[in-house]
């Protein structure tokens, strides 16, 4: 029987975030500051759809690999994202006070405790990458500097960057062009996504070939999930969203929407998930992650 793409995705989740959520907190049940790990676990715990987790196990079931070859780069992933999302959520960032329908970190905790939670979380995610007794030096390496490379610099936190440079150069009057808003966001975002399918294929010991339209697939992934991300801001509600919407209009952040209009950021997004499905169709077992990247196109929140 063939499944829709959300009801192919609704299967994977069901058989893959139990897997992920059975080792994710662990590193957190005892240590030397038990507060501080009470504000990783409570945004570890917020909610989402273990997204990145759930692409890398299924990159490397795509190539023929167990989804349980790729849990300490799934849980590595995880970490540096919900630091991420932590950081962004600061009064000196993005100033949210709601994510995933709770209080953000600092809001709950206070903002020095959720700017330590963060760094927790970011070093955590190496020590954990780098302790996987199952994944051969070699490659435990390798998995390190990809991962490394996409939250770094001249990934998530160089995108994070340009996109609070972008919108001081917007309230002062100076347009960003397409070209600078598609460098924002395949490094902000893009990055880490393109780094969950990479992790995957370095775990599930993949081709060369299939690593690499594993991260071509991602950099489309990653394109389309801001585009959605950008159209959901315009257009859906606090409520289904689970955060403030509307607001990117209000700090003077350039999305899509507000340069391609709402028409064209829907084609950009069609333009860029095909592109994934393209670069997906190549791998031995697609299936499961073409669904997902279609899913994460249309996704309402």
């Amino acid at each position: 029987m063939n499944l829709s793409a959300s009801q192919q995705v609704k299967a994977d989740l069901a058989r893959l975030v139990p897997l992920f959520e059975s080792r994710f907190l662990l590193p957190f049940a005892d240590g030397e500051a038990p507060h501080l790990a009470e504000a990783m676990v409570y945004s570890l715990q917020a909610g989402g759809k273990r997204i990145r987790p759930v692409l890398c196990m299924l990159a490397a079931e795509a190539v023929g690999a167990a989804a349980a070859s790729a849990l300490s780069c799934a849980v590595a992933l995880e970490y540096i994202h919900t630091y991420s999302l932590i950081h962004d959520d600061l009064p000196a960032m993005d100033d949210d006070d709601l994510r995933r329908g709770k209080p953000t970190c600092h809001v709950a905790f206070g903002e020095g405790p959720a700017i330590l939670a963060g760094d927790g979380l970011l070093t955590e995610a190496f020590t954990h990458l780098a302790s996987d007794p199952d994944l051969p030096p070699s490659r435990r390496v390798d998995a390190l500097r990809v991962l490394g490379e996409a939250a770094g610099w001249r990934g998530m936190v160089g995108g994070q960057a340009l996109d609070l440079e972008g919108e001081a150069r917007t309230r002062g009057g100076e347009p960003v062009t397409l070209a600078g808003l598609q460098q924002i966001h395949r490094l902000k975002t893009g990055a880490l996504l393109r780094a969950s399918l990479e992790l995957g294929a370095i775990a599930g010991c993949a081709s060369r070939e299939d690593r690499e339209a594993l991260r071509a697939a991602g950099e489309a992934i990653g394109l389309a999930f801001q585009i959605q991300d950008d159209i959901l801001d315009a257009t859906s509600t606090t409520e289904a969203m689970g955060k403030r919407v509307g607001k990117d209009e209000g700090r003077g952040k350039i999305t899509y929407p507000l340069l391609l209009g709402l028409q064209g950021a829907r084609k950009a997004l069609q333009e860029a998930t095909e592109r994934a499905r393209c670069q997906l169709a190549s791998l031995p077992n697609p299936l499961s992650l073409t669904a997902l990247a279609t899913y994460l196109a249309e996704r309402g929140a």
